[in-house]
């Protein structure tokens, strides 16, 4: 069970999780100890999460999120088991909060008259300047 805040709280059935081994430096140890997690979160189907907040959390998952709807986490940071699924877990409960915040709708603005008058300002001037590059013609 993961509490991602007070109102949220994630059942087993929604969560599973498989070990295998992790890759790097570990000496003998590693050939022999499974420490690498791999969380699975079943997100389309979670009764916990409204529509809009399982898109957003889709657009935030990028490559983790699955065809069949399920976040894949794969943690391999530590030698210690517990220590990778407790890592793995937070991180999940972290994308979750970061998917539950609504994001503020951006309100078109129009420019000022003093913007306008700048903007008009400045292309005139640079025209003037490479109307000065072009070449001069004799007119003696």
């Amino acid at each position: 069970m993961v509490r991602v805040n007070d109102q949220i709280t994630l059942a087993d059935w929604e969560l599973s999780e498989s070990f295998s081994r992790a890759s790097g430096p570990g000496g003998q140890n590693v050939n022999k100890v499974s420490t690498a997690v791999e969380l699975r979160f079943e997100a389309a189907r979670s009764p916990n999460l409204s529509p809009a907040v399982k898109a957003r959390l889709k657009r935030l998952a990028g490559r983790r999120w699955t065809r069949d709807g399920a976040i894949v986490l794969r943690v391999e940071e530590t030698r210690s088991q517990a220590r990778n699924r407790e890592i793995a877990e937070d991180r999940l409960a972290e994308l979750i909060r970061a998917a539950l915040v609504v994001p503020k709708r951006r309100i078109p603005t129009k420019p000022t008259l003093g913007s306008k008058k700048r903007r008009l300002e400045s292309k005139t001037r640079k025209g003037q300047v490479k109307a000065l590059r072009s070449r001069v013609t004799g007119d003696d």
